[in-house]
């Protein structure tokens, strides 16, 4: 090994040292998935539907998870949700051991730590009952609180998400978007930690897609609750901060957006930047189209350099430039 791989294996490791002397990421994290593992058995075949997946959202995050159908990320929801129970690895939201509760605690966690919004817009609401009713409903049935108080936060939902004026009626007299506006206020109506959504916009027009995701975005600014939503829709995607993807039961990529203003102009614009995912056994999924560009197959050529890790297609015997 030369000496200047060494100064920089050295240089490597002082920074490696740092950073994990900095406060975690995962210490401030409302929830936080460690190497989450789901098996389904059926007819004696085993489907791993999440492979080792790690998770980390902080407390106010507005942020979307997307993935190609059988990715897994349905599964992570009603996992989150209280719905299904992992088969191994480690999931916490709020402080909630999601692998430790008993079916109490477990009903005690879907009524008080998340809320949940289907995408289905009839399962969201009980068609015999006004939107008022549907809201109260989460809260009579939690306890505590008089009539009055139950009624002016569900008026305050209402009013907050722009549907006062469907208070009285019921699901069938409503648009599909007052239907899925008056889902979010049912899952705000005992004040969640975390509000989850499968697909909100899915059965949506754009349009209203749009109102939709509003309502999400002012229930994250006016309440602080956190909020995760599972989408196919890149205009849902491309409005939140933070976007992560899965893919075969684990995360691949993240992206991030910010706003940078420009100093001459003062224009403001949106910038955006991919990251790979990185595991701790030092794994991580390059995105496809990358690869694919590149004609990355089975096994990818690595030089460390002093400040980042070159990645070139397997081509042993051409000479390196």
């Amino acid at each position: 090994m030369t000496s200047s791989t060494e100064t920089t294996l050295a240089e490597l490791e002082k920074r490696a040292t740092a950073r994990r002397d900095r406060p975690s990421y995962g210490h401030d994290a409302l929830i936080a998935c460690d190497r989450l593992v789901r098996v389904f058995s059926t007819d004696g075949v085993e489907v791993q539907a999440l492979q080792g997946l790690d998770l980390l959202v902080t407390e106010g995050e507005l942020m979307a998870l997307v993935g190609a159908s059988g990715s897994g990320k349905s599964t992570l929801m009603n996992i989150l949700a209280g719905l299904d129970v992992p088969t191994a690895g480690s999931a916490k939201v709020a402080g909630c051991d999601l692998l430790a509760m008993g079916q109490k605690e477990r009903l005690r966690y879907r009524r008080d730590v998340v809320g949940f919004v289907w995408q289905q817009t009839s399962r969201n609401l009980l068609s015999y009952l006004t939107a008022a009713q549907n809201i109260t409903l989460p809260m009579q049935l939690r306890g505590g609180g008089r009539n009055r108080e139950r009624a002016a936060r569900a008026e305050s939902l209402l009013t907050m998400l722009d549907v006062a004026d469907c208070r009285d009626r019921r699901p069938a007299q409503m648009s599909g978007g007052q239907q899925q506006r008056v889902a979010i206020a049912v899952a705000l109506a005992n004040n969640p930690s975390v509000l989850l959504a499968d697909e909100p916009t899915g059965e949506l027009d754009s349009a209203t897609g749009e109102q939709v995701f509003a309502a999400f975005r002012r229930a994250n600014e006016e309440l602080g609750t956190t909020i995760v939503i599972v989408t196919h829709d890149q205009a849902v995607a491309s409005e939140v901060r933070r976007t992560v993807a899965i893919r075969d039961g684990r995360t691949s990529s993240e992206v991030l957006r910010r706003t940078e203003v420009d100093a001459a102009t003062g224009q403001e614009s949106q910038v955006a930047r991919e990251y790979a995912m990185l595991d701790r056994a030092g794994r991580l999924q390059l995105p496809a189209d990358y690869t694919a560009a590149l004609g990355m197959e089975h096994r990818v050529m690595l030089e460390l350099e002093q400040d980042h890790i070159g990645v070139w297609p397997d081509a042993p015997d051409a000479p390196k430039e």
